[in-house]
């Protein structure tokens, strides 16, 4: 019987920058507490991620009571105030979303200009904007932080494993950016996953997560790597049906709670895992 336990718990404050660990964190409807809150956009709303910008993954954001500190190597701190009720609002673009978030004062976005090397803004997911989870995979209410598509991210570290053992060099669980790392399962176990418990809190495991050229951005570094992990992934992971190559699965929360490392987990549904086959790099 295996015995599993959440091992790590990974915040991303400003989405696609660097990761925050923490040994215990709130379960809220949309994801973590302080999740993915804030993002940057472009002039057009459009939202920043590594995938163009990998230096990103070298801007820290450290949340507090007020806001949360910003820093990035030779740069001195920025402050950042969570926005005011009468702030103003520009509507914003995450994949399919459109929404109207409130956007920080004009020194924080001179500072997040200037370190981005072109005009951005930094906008904040207050409570008074809810944004909706894909229908397809979705109940009626669910909602998500401004992450790609769904609330919690879950990855194991045995999966990790069994992917290093095919890599020339092996890579660390940070490259694929999970919320929540559990250890003790069989490698590539979360694929038949469909309900999970966690200390107190259950996760719907709604969808396998089709991975993208974040994996090849070394994040203590910001610089992208080689075509590693993705070609053997292509290799190993490539799902049809998903139309990708997969490494951890999405989830949604069906309670709310808090969750801390070391907890037990357990498996309380099972489905069919997804069909894998070869693609050709």
């Amino acid at each position: 019987m295996e015995k599993l336990t959440l091992s790590s718990i990974h915040l991303y404050p400003l989405k696609s920058c660097a990761a925050l660990s923490v040994p215990k964190a709130q379960l809220l409807p949309a994801g973590l507490a302080g999740d993915r809150r804030w993002m940057l956009v472009d002039e057009t709303g459009k939202f920043l991620t590594q995938r163009d910008y990998p230096a990103m993954a070298t801007i820290r954001a450290l949340p507090n009571l007020l806001g949360l500190t910003l820093s990035a190597p030779g740069r001195s701190p920025c402050d950042v105030s969570f926005p005011s009720p009468g702030a103003l609002r520009v509507p914003v673009s995450v994949w399919q979303s459109v929404l109207e978030l409130p956007v920080a004062n004009d020194q924080v976005n001179a500072w997040c200009s200037r370190t981005m090397n072109r005009p951005v803004r930094l906008v904040y997911l207050d409570d008074d904007c809810l944004r909706a989870v894909d229908a397809r995979y979705a109940q009626p209410g669910d909602t998500v932080s401004l992450a790609d598509g769904f609330a919690v991210l879950i990855a194991t570290s045995a999966s990790l494993a069994a992917l290093n053992a095919h890599l020339p060099e092996p890579v660390p669980m940070d490259r694929f950016r999970p919320n929540l790392v559990i250890d003790g399962a069989q490698p590539w176990g979360e694929d038949g996953w469909r309900r999970i418990r966690i200390g107190d809190v259950e996760l719907e495991l709604v969808k396998p997560c089709a991975r993208c050229k974040i994996t090849q951005v070394d994040q203590q570094t910001g610089m992208a790597t080689s075509q590693e992990p993705i070609r053997t992934l292509r290799q190993l992971r490539f799902a049809p049906h998903y139309s990708g190559v997969l490494f951890g699965v999405n989830a949604t929360p069906r309670c709310t709670g808090w969750l801390e490392v070391g907890q037990p987990v357990e498996i309380l549904e099972t489905r069919i895992p997804p069909e894998l086959r070869q693609k050709e790099a």
